[in-house]
């Protein structure tokens, strides 16, 4: 097992992720603002190497599917093993196990993570994991999108930085955050900087104008109109609630 960094020992959000291939680790994590929060501690990262609890000379981690058909699944006893040692160090951390089929991560989710002691990914590879230790660990599935990917390992990635950034102290202004897409049940209105005027387009002139409210009110607008032609999944989500 690795850990990075956090070697004081000072209180942190903890993330631990079980893994076939920790060397991946922390890959984009260790870039940019979050980056910068994990080497001053503001949280940490413990990984753990699964094939370390395999099976044999060989260190197999897998088998061929009960009943038949292609591919290999992570053994239920490996897996097990592997998970009661991250457990033994971080009991209080919840165990999710990044899955196509698992519930939608969402920015709600995120949030709600950021603000507990942290998080223990399982990082899956082949044709999944045997069902048992879902039920037996009582892991709760979660997905990043409708598709699949070769591993767990990136879909890992892409939670914690979700939850890292909303960490107090990880972006610096907080009212940021509170503008982003998905806050407020709606996607982000369009952002501008200079040069005012670029290839014959313009800033807009509200935007220019001083006029805090009428600027706040264009941006809700634009938020609305977006989301109403992109999402307008969001907008019936936010109206059933």
């Amino acid at each position: 097992m690795a850990h990075i960094p956090n070697a004081a020992g000072r209180p942190s959000w903890r993330a631990s992720v079980l893994t076939l291939f920790p060397e991946m680790f922390p890959g984009p994590l260790g870039f940019s603002l979050v980056g910068q929060a994990l080497q001053a501690e503001l949280w940490s990262l413990a990984l753990h190497q699964i094939r370390d609890f395999g099976i044999g000379r060989h260190r197999a981690v897998d088998d061929t599917p009960a009943g038949g058909g292609a591919g290999m699944v992570m053994r239920a006893d490996v897996l097990a093993a592997a998970i009661d040692e991250a457990r033994s160090q971080n009991p209080d951390l919840p165990l999710l196990y990044m899955s196509p089929r698992g519930a939608p991560f969402t920015q709600d989710k995120a949030r709600a993570l950021s603000q507990g002691p942290g998080v223990m990914l399982l990082a899956g590879r082949f044709e999944g994991i045997d069902e048992r230790v879902i039920e037996a660990r009582g892991i709760t599935e979660v997905s990043i999108g409708d598709y699949v990917l070769s591993g767990g390992e990136l879909a890992a990635m892409t939670l914690l930085d979700a939850c890292v950034r909303l960490i107090p102290g990880v972006l610096g202004a907080e009212e940021s955050l509170a503008h982003e897409s998905f806050e407020g049940g709606l996607l982000e209105y369009p952002q501008y900087t200079k040069p005012r005027e670029w290839e014959g387009r313009s800033t807009p002139d509200v935007l220019m104008s001083g006029d805090h409210k009428k600027i706040a009110e264009w941006r809700r607008g634009q938020s609305e109109r977006i989301t109403r032609e992109r999402r307008p999944d969001l907008l019936r989500s936010k109206s059933d609630g």
